[in-house]
């Protein structure tokens, strides 16, 4: 038979035991009898405690059955399935990115609400998620349980272990849905969804400028702050550090004091100097997640980044334009400043940027005979002239 004469007075659940009655009733009260000795984490039933503790002593029982990876609790190996079917019926509306459990999408729409219920009552820290506050509070303990096979470098928090043992793998589990770039941390590709839902979340108390990312507007905040010993007595920027002092000052002076072995090309910074010599070598050790380019110099990597994301974290003060790159927003203020550095060693005519002036020095090249009678612009065939007409004209191909 299958009785159940155990009923719930309060939402009318009924139960064949009367020990799972008592334990369902910690639902509605919020018990938690059952606490880990390690991590002070608690839980409403001791089978949930027990396999908690195989977190910390990395027993890991339940296995995939299509790719065989093991998994300390039967629930997180319930949610890993979902990988393989690549069913995520749960969609947030805000930005379009699907879960595939309601659980997950309910938490990831605190990252809009910026909501976060669990405070600790220590500091009166906040946070969005409850485990999140547990961990928290080994941080007001000292205690540190999780260890670094590795390095034995200690961690208060299991998350900062698993993210700290990807410095020694360079593994990076957290993929984009949209342009597929790889991070190593949740927290870092979070940050980058806003990227694509054009979200600027952090807006600066002083000026009203809103960033997408926090290291942009922590970076920008350095404009307002008065602690800057060092300036520049050229420009007038100013700095914190002597030793950026310096790395600026040279941009002025044009002073490179470094330089390569090989072919005597001067620098004037050591990390450029490094970063040169593996052009010697071709040495290409940064690599693009999404498409696998590979560059040897890691800026050019960022950069390059921006080509699948469209981002563009240099904004112009005057106009407000957007650039993806630093020295192209270097070359555009000259033309608000009217300043024509470039000057045409044939004709003497200046001009603001290098490329109008490459582009103008094709005029004087005999080998482009194709010349736009528009704007002077000279091309090699007369079909990238007529292309180049369509510019004039607007009209589509």
């Amino acid at each position: 038979m299958n009785e159940k004469p155990y009923s719930c007075d309060v939402c009318n659940k009924v139960y064949s035991q009367k020990t799972h009655l008592k334990e369902h009733y910690r639902t509605h009260t919020n018990e938690k009898p059952y606490s880990c000795e390690v991590c002070n984490k608690k839980f409403f039933r001791k089978a949930y405690l027990n396999e908690h503790y195989r977190t910390h002593t990395n027993e890991k029982p339940y296995s995939c059955e299509v790719c065989g990876k093991l998994f300390s609790q039967e629930s997180e190996r319930n949610r890993h399935f979902c990988t393989h079917s690549k069913e995520k019926p749960y969609t947030c509306d805000l930005c379009s990115r699907d879960f595939s459990r309601k659980s997950n999408l309910n938490r990831h729409y605190r990252t809009h609400s910026n909501e976060k219920p669990y405070f600790c009552e220590v500091c009166y820290k906040s946070f969005s998620q409850e485990s999140y506050l547990n961990e928290h509070y080994l941080v007001h303990k000292n205690k540190k349980p999780y260890l670094c096979e590795v390095c034995n470098k200690g961690f208060s928090k299991r998350g900062n272990l698993n993210e700290h043992y990807r410095t020694h793998t360079n593994e990076k589990p957290y993929s984009c849905d949209i342009c597929n770039r790889r991070f190593s941390r949740k927290g870092n590709l979070n940050e980058h969804y806003k990227i694509h839902a054009n979200e600027k979340s952090y807006s600066c108390d002083i000026c009203g400028k809103t960033f997408s990312l926090r290291r942009y507007f922590v970076s920008h905040t350095l404009v307002h702050t008065d602690d800057k010993t060092y300036l520049c007595d050229l420009c007038g920027k100013a700095f914190s550090g002597k030793s950026n002092f310096n790395r600026h000052y040279r941009n002025h002076t044009k002073e490179k004091p470094l330089s390569c072995e090989i072919c005597n090309k001067r620098f004037s910074q050591k990390s450029h100097l490094n970063e040169h010599y593996l052009a010697h070598t071709n040495e290409k050790p940064y690599s693009c997640d999404v498409c696998n380019k590979e560059f040897s110099k890691k800026g050019n990597l960022n950069e390059h980044y921006r080509t699948h994301t469209n981002e563009k974290p240099f904004s112009c003060d005057v106009c407000n334009k957007g650039f993806s790159r630093k020295s192209n927003l270097n070359e555009h203020f000259q033309i608000h400043t009217n300043k024509k550095s470039f000057s045409c060693d044939v004709c003497g005519k200046t001009f603001a940027l290098k490329r109008y002036l490459i582009n103008h020095n094709l005029i004087h090249i005999d080998g482009k005979k194709c010349l736009c009678d528009l704007c002077e612009k000279a091309f090699v065939s007369k079909r990238n002239l007529n292309i180049h007409y369509r510019m004039h004209s607007r009209e589509k191909p």
